[in-house]
């Protein structure tokens, strides 16, 4: 077989194929039309593999997200229950930021004039108000978002209402919030369907010039992955592009977690730093850590999801003096163009990646025979010091690997780092120090992991059932999957695994978090996460040199290149991954 992964990141597309076990790679720059880039990575690819039928085509995108960034989604307007308009303004009435008053929420994807009301209302009895069709006000836009009172525990309403609107706006895209996230908390669902409902055309737009550029190229129609780390169809993912806001990312613990299992190792932390931001996610027992929600440009987004921390840190990051004189290392990047000054690309501002050059810490010519301007490199730092760069990244990046493992009630001392993206190796060991790790796994495509995820990844359609009342009475429960419960009066839940003694194992899980159980006390359940999931390729690595290192000692990589300071070695193993262990 011949198996195809194309990830559109930040800086860089990757591209990967796997065809009859041996591995081949290619890296082009990000266009802002991605699929033009992931046509030429994908033309590159197969001609350095003497162009073989692909059987299968994985796909992580960045469109999604850049669209909700940058506010480039479609004209939308939101239609809620009457008296509930104002839902996405009101949010939780919380702070954007606790002790900062002058920080303000972004402003809703939706405006007043937009969010109209319908006369309808359930209750747990059933129809508290008869639906009124004859009052949902005529709305002019490119996508709409439905979000009624308790549609999660019953859509009848919901669903009469998007077949209305679709008969009055035939060319909308209209979204029900029982579709994308039938769960409780009114504001979360109805920010989670206002997303999705924002993005659906311009992703759908994106996801069917890809479709057509591929058949146009002889390769399968890709599938996208989604953010829950399974792939799904170009259809589905453009019905619903919330599903794929970390579709990237969420390819690169796949890989990382298959990486880690290969080397014989159940926990881990994938750190992945690319060009633009640092991803990290925990990997505890073999299984990468899951959420049900995540905040995206300000938006609370309550979708299934791998459980991934971003940061806005990578080799692009620009370093510069804030008004107190304090060294700061990004968010803002240089990007794909025109890049680190040494790239030689017209780009003049000091970045981590120049800062690396000038310790030494990179090669003159990177993988893919970029040649690097030193020169450029020590005019752009100017007076800066190479090694406070460095050092003020690594604080940032260390905060988020601490979020996801000792905030989380995990001593990172047990846990491998796998090290992934064109720059996570340089820093890798460094921060496994700070963290009090003494393992760094390097994987032999370091650079080019995240699409090697999508050549190893499963096809995956994950399903959410809200039931919002006592466990004992919920009726018999899947065997897997995930349950949320939580004693009766609480507001927040834990995430139990499903399977025999669910309630006693609950009880433990809360003693475990919060110090107490209640056995006496009524547990409920609120809500059921199951997947279909239709296994992926198995991933067969084959190393093709074996390599001892000792630091200090440069290593060049496939797209990327590790730095192995003093007092650290190791050998690749029978996969190509790069083992280190600090003496």
């Amino acid at each position: 077989m011949a198996i195809l992964g194309v990830d559109v990141g930040g800086t860089f597309t990757d591209a990967v194929l796997l065809a009859d076990g041996e591995l081949h790679t290619a890296k082009v720059p990000t266009r802002p039309a991605q699929e033009a880039s992931v046509l030429e990575a994908t033309r590159l690819v197969l001609e350095a593999a003497g162009d073989p039928a692909v059987d299968r085509f994985g796909h992580g995108t960045t469109v999604a997200t850049n669209a909700l960034l940058e506010r480039k989604g479609a004209r939308t307007a939101f239609v809620a229950t009457e008296g509930f308009e104002h839902l996405l303004h009101l949010r939780r009435q919380g702070r954007a930021h606790l002790y900062r008053l002058e920080v303000d929420h972004a402003p809703p994807l939706v405006p007043l004039e937009r969010c109209v009301g319908v006369r309808e209302r359930l209750g747990p009895d059933g129809v508290v108000t008869p639906l009124a069709l004859e009052t949902l006000p005529d709305v002019d836009a490119e996508a709409i978002a439905v979000c009624l009172l308790f549609a999660f525990r019953d859509p009848a309403h919901e669903r009469a209402v998007v077949d209305e609107l679709r008969r009055r706006c035939p060319d909308a895209h209209v979204v029900a919030s029982h579709e994308i996230a039938p769960e409780l908390r009114e504001y979360e669902r109805a920010s989670t369907t206002a997303v999705d409902a924002y993005l659906g055309p311009a992703v759908a737009r994106y996801l069917r010039a890809l479709g057509a550029a591929a058949r146009h190229a002889g390769v399968p129609e890709p599938l996208v992955m989604r953010s829950s780390g399974g792939v799904a169809s170009l259809e589905e993912a453009a019905a619903h592009p919330a599903l794929i806001l970390v579709s990237g990312p969420a390819a690169g613990v796949v890989a990382a977690e298959r990486i880690a299992a290969l080397a014989g190792v159940e926990d881990a932390i994938a750190f992945d730093m690319g060009g633009t931001s640092t991803d990290v996610c925990l990997v505890a027992g073999g299984r990468a850590g899951r959420a049900e929600e995540r905040e995206v440009a300000g938006f609370p987004v309550r979708v299934p999801m791998v459980d991934i921390h971003t940061v806005g840190a990578g080799g692009g990051s620009i370093a510069h003096r804030d008004s107190g004189g304090a060294l700061r290392v990004g968010p803002r990047s240089a990007g794909a163009s025109p890049g680190p000054a040494c790239y030689g690309r017209g780009g003049t501002e000091p970045t981590v990646t120049d800062a690396n050059l000038l310790l030494g810490r990179l090669p003159e010519r990177l993988p893919g025979g970029l040649e690097l301007d030193r020169e450029a490199a020590r005019r752009a730092i100017g007076d800066l010091d190479p090694a406070d760069v460095v050092e003020v990244v690594n604080a940032e990046m260390l905060r988020a690997l601490r979020v996801v493992s000792v905030e989380q009630g995990h001593d990172p001392r047990g846990f491998a780092l796998v090290a992934f993206g064109g720059a996570g190796p340089l820093h890798a060991c460094a921060l496994a120090e700070e963290l009090g790790s003494s393992r760094v796994l390097v994987p032999a495509a370091a650079g080019v992991l995240s699409a090697l995820g999508l050549v190893a990844s499963d096809e995956r359609r994950d399903r959410v059932r809200s039931y919002v009342g006592a466990l004992r009475a919920a009726g018999v429960l899947p065997a897997e999957g995930d349950a949320s419960l939580r004693y009766r009066g609480q507001s927040f839940e834990l995430r139990v695994r499903l399977g025999p003694d669910l309630e006693e194992r609950f009880h433990r899980a809360h003693e475990e978090r919060y110090g107490y159980a209640d056995r006496g006390r009524v547990v409920e359940l609120v809500t059921v996460r199951t997947a279909d999931v239709r296994p992926g390729p198995q991933l067969e690595l084959r190393a093709s040199t074996h390599r001892r290192v000792t630091g200090p000692e440069l290593v060049t990589l496939e797209g990327a290149t590790c730095w192995v300071p003093e007092g650290w070695a190791g050998e690749t193993d029978a996969h190509g991954t790069l083992d280190l262990e600090r003496g």
